[in-house]
């Protein structure tokens, strides 16, 4: 399902422009404009505004897990050839090679399939702070995937 597709066919199925969806959202123009051509994804709680917005079912923008797998997704690199096996050790080894907290929240976002503001409530954090970590530890575990691939 293509997020940023949908998300333009049903503003413009409610004749509402990108700016005004945009001031809905409380977000800015160039935002809505970017989701709407795959520049950017919004994460799910987003989603859910978004859906509330223009009268529908989150998933019928997107998927839960198709949100939060592309997010994991994008941490194996381009060419990388690992079996499936091989990505599991890696895994593994990976999270071993964190810190407590930041494993943990690692999980509970890819394995538990638990959203930012869930786990900011877990470790008494904010939730831009969560967002931070895992962006964070996303970029670690590409390139501990592209290192077990070669």
């Amino acid at each position: 399902m293509n997020i940023g597709k949908t998300i333009a066919d049903l503003r413009v199925g409610r004749c509402m422009s990108q700016a005004e969806l945009a001031e809905l959202l409380f977000v800015s123009r160039d935002l809505v404009s970017k989701w709407e051509t795959g520049a950017r994804r919004p994460d799910y709680p987003t989603i859910e505004k978004l859906a509330a917005v223009l009268g529908v079912l989150p998933d019928d923008i997107a998927d839960k897990n198709d949100v939060i797998f592309g997010e994991l997704s994008e941490c194996v690199p381009d060419g990388a050839e690992i079996s499936e096996k091989d990505l599991k050790t890696v895994t593994e080894n990976f999270l071993q090679s964190l810190g407590a907290r930041e494993a943990g929240i690692f999980l509970k976002r890819y394995y538990f399939l638990k959203n930012h503001d869930e786990i900011s409530i877990e470790y008494g954090i904010k939730s831009n702070h969560v967002r931070s970590i895992l962006s964070k530890t996303r970029k670690k575990f590409k390139k501990y995937v592209k290192e077990a691939a070669k």
